[in-house]
């Protein structure tokens, strides 16, 4: 028996319970704290962020001084509440301590304050970090032994915690992220964060004019036909070759025709004074790294090129940006997609599946072929013939322009 009064046993019990309270809370808060937050802090030299940072960057021994400080303190707590009991109710008091004591620490010390740092982890655990942190300084090596003991223990079992990094976010990660955020990303946002994120994925041929569809000026015609070709074309930078279109010369931009006209007219002399050099990209390039090479290289336009230098297209900043914030243009004015009514469209055939779930919302399978063209040719696995018609994944198709093993329109209905 012990001869300190039962008040004051009442009075240390007491604290030891806050002080479990204490160390729950802290261990919650410190494992949920908002790590990019801290990381943010932790870079601009805030003092508790330092302390907080080293606590959760070594998680070991965080949690090693925590529950062996929650230990001690449970511990001593059931001692003295059964020295209390054996006062009041004699043996029988004993079973009474277990019980009473066991409900008052599941509610009042770890339920309670845990549910709390879980609900506000960052208030808790910064200025908690002023207790911790230097605890951890005093029984460091009392915690090593532990952890040493505990990581053995996790080897056996085949466990190597130092191969489990749980910060790096994946791309889908983020993605899922972004879009679990909806109410506090507004939804046009959130389409253009999702859109950078899978820019990576998404390469030049994907994006570019193709060669069929451009609008270009043969350098060898004589000068009337260029002169209308360059007047009437729509496009702010006009491609130049001369006889044939793997021979480009690079582009002229309309600006300078103005320039032209008031010098005293288009002749070819200017037309190759003013032509600005071709920049040339492969295939295969990602838009994300054309993006940057753009800027770096201070161009809006480039020729995509295959593994055998023939030119398949054009690319330029916008196709890009139309990547990330969406199509600028109207459906109804997309050319080489016109539309006849409701969910009725007569379709160019160079014109790539992409673009058309792009800008119609539909989703035409993609990986049967890039243009529709293409996609028709491998749905039939022969050429078809105009008026011919066929249904797939609930679109119809019908042939409505064919030449030269080529499906120039094709009217398509979605069911």
């Amino acid at each position: 028996m012990t001869n300190i009064a039962i008040e004051n046993l009442f009075i240390i019990l007491f604290i030891l319970l806050l002080l479990s309270a204490f160390f729950s809370g802290a261990e919650t808060s410190l494992m949920s704290v908002n790590r990019y937050k801290l990381k943010h802090k932790f870079k601009t030299g805030e003092k508790s962020a330092t302390r907080v940072h080293f606590l959760v960057a070594n998680p070991d021994k965080t949690l090693g001084l925590i529950l062996l400080m929650n230990n001690f303190v449970n511990i001593l707590a059931s001692a003295i509440s059964t020295l209390i009991a054996i006062q009041l109710y004699g043996e029988a008091g004993v079973a009474i301590s277990v019980i009473m004591l066991t409900i008052v620490i599941l509610i009042f010390a770890e339920v309670t304050p845990k549910t709390f740092a879980a609900l506000h982890p960052d208030k808790i655990a910064y200025p908690i970090s002023w207790v911790i942190y230097p605890l951890m300084k005093v029984f460091s090596p009392l915690v090593l032994i532990i952890n040493l003991v505990a990581k053995i223990l996790l080897r056996i079992f085949g466990v190597r915690p130092e191969n489990n990094n749980q910060e790096l976010l994946t791309k889908d990660e983020i993605k899922l992220i972004v879009k679990e955020s909806s109410k506090r990303i507004p939804k046009s946002h959130e389409d253009m964060i999702v859109n950078m994120l899978d820019l990576e994925k998404v390469k030049i041929e994907d994006a570019m004019i193709p060669r069929n569809i451009l609008v270009a000026v043969d350098i060898s015609d004589d000068i009337e036909k260029i002169s209308s070709e360059i007047l009437n074309c729509r496009y702010s930078r006009i491609p130049i070759y001369k006889n044939e279109f793997n021979k480009l010369l690079g582009f002229l931009h309309k600006r300078k025709i103005i320039k032209m006209l008031l010098d005293g007219g288009i002749t070819k002399d200017k037309i190759i004074s003013n032509i600005n050099p071709p920049y040339f990209i492969p295939e295969d390039t990602s838009l994300t790294s054309q993006l940057i090479e753009f800027k770096k290289e201070k161009k809006r336009i480039g020729f995509v090129i295959d593994e055998y230098g023939d030119v398949k297209g054009v690319v330029t900043l916008d196709d890009i940006l139309e990547e990330i914030v969406g199509e600028f243009k109207d459906p109804d004015e997309y050319k080489g997609i016109t539309k006849i009514k409701d969910n009725i469209y007569v379709i160019e055939g160079a014109i790539q599946i992409r673009e058309i779930n792009k800008i119609l919302g539909w989703k035409i399978s993609e990986s049967i072929a890039k243009t529709i063209n293409g996609y028709i040719l491998e749905c039939l696995e022969n050429i078809p013939t105009k008026g011919d018609v066929f249904e797939k994944d609930g679109f119809i198709y019908e042939m409505v322009e064919v030449s030269n093993n080529f499906v120039n329109n094709v009217k398509v209905t979605k069911k």
